[in-house]
């Protein structure tokens, strides 16, 4: 599994629209809130032209793509943390993900209604973001009541958390998400990690645009970015109208039905592209026995750590990895070839795998 996103906003602001065109999951789309109740899953091969090209050259019999995972959350409404519009069913849904497809109507149509009336993104946006924080505040304050009388008698461990609550406390009851609180690498890090806060996520801003405004721009989508940027968080925009029309479309007229449109890419891959930059992930790739696979893992993971995606056995009994990445493998016919040119390398456990490496592992059971 790549990675794992939830997918939110208000009622009505098209994100099972946008879920259907990106998974093709066939998730209820309806012109009123709470269309969706329980949470629409939908698993998707993420498309990888590296993967296509090293495939060209090795002519496997199986091609194995990494993928993603789509959560669609159901619509959130003011009074969520409440419990308002099944709310706390709702904001449950979304500790379980690896981040947050915030989906924000960018678009005016007479014949989809506005939960609150009007077209207004930032008002959209500051509605959602309070309700995760109120729900946060909630989950705080209770952590807090719990081990406070635990450090008074003096574990230490114990006295550490209720500093981190503290402090994260301070900040959401200043509107600041879990997020934007910085700890020193350590137990307190860790510790904040632990308690699973919804806005502890990574953000991505999808401004859900017309055909018309994805061409010429405008104020919705400059007040998106402009949030976006204030918190440190990255937005893109996507009109998932266009997004349903290319996944109806065979695989082979859809790179023609971006051109014509003058679009160089389609609103999957942008958001594919933007979310493995915000959570730090790589792709590398393996072959064994009859299969080229691709592996997603977050950058800096160690050779063995890598190896353990694969299979726990491999992890334990890694004996070496032999390395060589994308951009040189390419210059070649095979791995025969780069063997004989020295190409590939022989690396440790310790060894940080790359972007776009291609492993051949060596371990024993």
């Amino acid at each position: 599994m790549g990675f794992r996103c939830g997918i939110i906003g208000l009622p009505n602001v098209g994100k099972s629209t946008i879920f259907n065109a990106l998974t093709a999951a066939g998730a209820e789309v309806a012109n009123y809130p709470f269309c969706t109740i329980d949470p629409n899953m939908g698993i998707l091969p993420v498309p990888d032209e590296r993967l296509e090209t090293i495939a060209r050259m090795i002519a496997p019999p199986k091609v194995t793509p990494t993928t993603m995972q789509f959560v669609d959350i159901a619509g959130l409404v003011k009074g969520a943390s409440k419990g308002e519009g099944l709310g706390n069913k709702f904001l449950g849904n979304i500790r379980d993900v690896d981040a947050v497809v915030h989906i924000v109507r960018c678009f005016d149509d007479p014949n989809i209604s506005h939960v609150h009336g009007a077209i207004d993104p930032r008002s959209d946006i500051d509605i959602i973001n309070t309700e995760l924080i109120l729900a946060d505040l909630d989950t705080v304050e209770k952590r807090i009541a719990k081990i406070e009388r635990l450090a008074k008698v003096g574990d230490k461990s114990v006295r550490d958390e209720l500093d981190v609550c503290r402090v994260i406390q301070d900040g959401l009851g200043r509107g600041i998400p879990a997020r934007r609180t910085v700890f020193d690498p350590g137990d307190k890090t860790r510790i904040a990690d632990e308690l699973h806060l919804l806005t502890s996520k990574r953000v991505l801003y999808v401004a859900n645009v017309s055909e018309a405004l994805l061409r010429e721009g405008g104020a919705y989508i400059d007040e998106v970015a402009t949030i976006a940027d204030g918190e440190g968080s990255e937005s893109i925009v996507i009109c998932g109208d266009i997004e349903a029309e290319i996944t109806a479309l065979p695989e082979e007229e859809r790179k023609e039905f971006l051109e014509d449109l003058g679009l160089e890419e389609s609103g999957l891959q942008k958001l594919i592209r933007a979310g493995y930059a915000m959570l730090d992930l790589i792709t590398f790739y393996t072959t064994a026995g009859t299969e080229l696979r691709a592996w997603t893992i977050k950058t800096g993971t160690k050779a063995s750590e890598a190896s353990g995606k694969i299979h726990s056995d491999m992890e334990r009994g890694f004996i070496k990895a032999e390395v060589i990445n994308y951009s040189q493998f390419t210059k070649l016919k095979n791995i025969a070839e780069a063997r004989e040119k020295g190409l590939t390398q022989i690396e440790g456990r310790d060894y940080e795998v790359k972007d776009g490496d291609i492993i051949y592992y060596r371990f024993k059971v």
